[in-house]
């Protein structure tokens, strides 16, 4: 069995590589190693992952159609894909929107080309956000409901993503399932991520911004409950019935919306300063809220998260520390 993880130099990639190679596993992992964030750190994660047993790595870019057609012509054995690659974060899509089409559709659409021409491929996996849910105003967010509003380009090209995912499942009968994160935090984590800028500053005796007003609540998922929620799907792929389409859509989250403020305080207490705090107004792109309905996940992956934010900042701070020797 082997897995293409795309993105695995990236946060999730790294963990979910960590954890098939601990299953026995062979993982091909594919990263351009972009520097939207410190490329040493994306080095770092993987640093740890070359040289374990059943492990290789691919550089290239997935919106690069020449190289990744040479993926699929060197890489047939390829049973299984599970696509983190893509352009991340709200805001740096209002500066940079060319970036998310190309990575994100563009990019998104050589996958699914990949996993059409693969003869082996039992399930392609691919990372959606909790941002597709715009402004809706019900909560929890559940995966019935509407996301035709995106407040962000980032949300518009993961629910794009969606629609591609669907479509190609339909013409192709490709298994696909497509996961909704939330707010993903934990060691080796993204600096770009609340958890990262918040410590930063605080070990630094800088203020952190917090926006609107500090009325923000989040639905913090530690990663290793992301991982776990990933494997669980990506051993389940999809039954192709000839009746449905063989593609579906989950939220991965940790089924708690917490206040942003308690978040900043556990992050004070773990790191044994106070936070320095500037309040702000509303971002643009941003919404107050985001919280998880995790049924349907529960009941076709027997997913139920673990870990609180009150043993995952710890955990982090732990980590951050150590990294950095602060």
């Amino acid at each position: 069995m082997t897995t293409l993880v795309t993105g695995a130099a990236g946060f999730i990639g790294y963990h979910l590589s960590e954890r098939l190679l601990a299953r026995g596993e062979r993982v091909i992992g594919l990263d351009v190693m972009s520097d939207y964030y410190d490329v040493g750190l994306k080095q770092a994660r993987l640093d740890r992952l070359t040289g374990q047993a059943g492990f290789s790595f691919v550089r290239l870019d997935i919106a690069d159609r020449p190289a990744m057609a040479a993926l699929a012509k060197a890489h047939p054995e390829i049973t299984r894909i599970v696509n983190l690659a893509g352009q991340a974060g709200v805001r740096y899509s209002i500066e940079q929107p060319r970036a998310y089409i190309d990575a994100n559709v563009v990019g998104f659409l050589e996958i699914l080309e990949l996993a059409r021409g693969l003869k082996r491929l039992d399930h392609l996996v691919y990372a959606s956000s909790s941002s597709v849910y715009g402004g809706n105003t019900k909560l929890p967010f559940a995966i019935e409901d509407p996301v035709d509003a995106p407040l962000s380009l980032y949300a518009a090209t993961k629910k794009a993503n969606e629609l591609m995912g669907h479509s190609y499942s339909h013409l192709f009968r490709l298994p696909a399932t497509g996961l909704r994160f939330f707010t993903v935090y934990g060691p080796w984590g993204r600096p770009d991520m609340s958890a990262f800028i918040f410590t930063k500053a605080i070990l630094a005796g800088q203020p952190i911004p917090v926006f609107n007003n500090g009325a923000m609540k989040r639905d913090f998922t530690y990663v290793d409950d992301i991982v776990s929620g990933v494997v669980a799907c990506l051993d389940r792929p999809p039954v192709d019935d000839g009746k449905r389409v063989p593609h579906r859509v989950y939220n991965i989250g940790n089924h708690r919306s917490e206040d942003l403020l308690r978040f900043i305080r556990l992050i004070e207490q773990a790191c044994g300063r106070q936070a320095v705090i500037e309040f702000k107004p509303m971002q643009a792109g941003d919404v107050p809220e985001t919280f998880a309905d995790i049924d349907a996940t529960t009941r076709d992956f027997d997913f139920v998260p673990t870990i609180s934010i009150d043993e995952g900042i710890p955990r982090f701070i732990d980590w951050y520390r150590d990294y950095y020797k602060d």
